[in-house]
């Protein structure tokens, strides 16, 4: 509904990623004393502050976020998993760790979001590559509904949107530090070597008609 809704998302994908069961605002409250303190000692140079709060990360996580978005009324995520039954955990903590956060704030009751999550299995890189662009790119669809069957009118509108939507890891794999600690980009760096070489192959999807049918 707002910048506050996703900013807990945000907290809910990294802080439910872990074995042990914990409680966002407390973990809310300690990673803002801790990024407080680091940039005392940094000197408020945020490519530091990023730095130590990642050796501070002492997750034993269920997976690796990959690539993820917020959408106004969904989520994608791209993870791998690292512990056995690890997807299902952690997908399972953050639908019902955000439906709790939500219906508090906004006095409701009930499921909130529409039955089990759906799953599928990536086996290869070019399905990897596709559904990495998938997933950056939907948001398009806000701007421009039904863009994936009919194309953007204005693509170059559409790429400046990408490139200025904060909730999801595009703008981390274009090195700019939006949400560095949730995502692992170390195997999609490799795939597309340079962050300019991303971006084009991401800017080429938009306008194409009907490639994700």
């Amino acid at each position: 509904m707002d910048g506050e809704d996703n900013w807990r998302g945000i907290f809910a994908l990294y802080e439910f990623n872990r074995e042990e069961s914990v409680t966002i605002r407390r973990q809310r409250e300690k990673r803002a004393k801790l990024k407080q303190e680091i940039r005392i000692k940094a000197r408020s140079i945020p490519d530091a502050v990023a730095a130590r709060l990642d050796q501070c990360d002492d997750r034993d996580k269920q997976v690796e976020i990959l690539v993820f978005v917020f959408m106004p009324n969904h989520v994608h995520l791209l993870v791998r998993q690292l512990k056995p039954d690890g997807v299902r955990v952690f997908v399972s903590r953050f639908c019902k760790g955000y439906a709790q956060y939500f219906n508090a704030r906004y006095e409701r009751m009930g499921a909130l979001f529409q039955g089990r999550f759906e799953a599928k299995y990536v086996g290869d890189n070019d399905y990897l590559k596709t559904l990495f662009v998938y997933i950056h790119t939907n948001p398009v669809s806000i701007i421009s509904p039904g863009w994936k069957e009919k194309g953007v009118e204005d693509a170059a509108k559409a790429k400046r949107f990408l490139g200025k939507y904060r909730w999801s890891s595009y703008l981390d794999y274009l090195g700019q530090n939006n949400f560095p600690s949730i995502t692992n980009r170390t195997f999609f760096n490799k795939i597309f070597k340079e962050p300019e070489t991303m971006k084009e192959f991401v800017d080429s999807r938009i306008g194409y008609k009907a490639i994700y049918r």
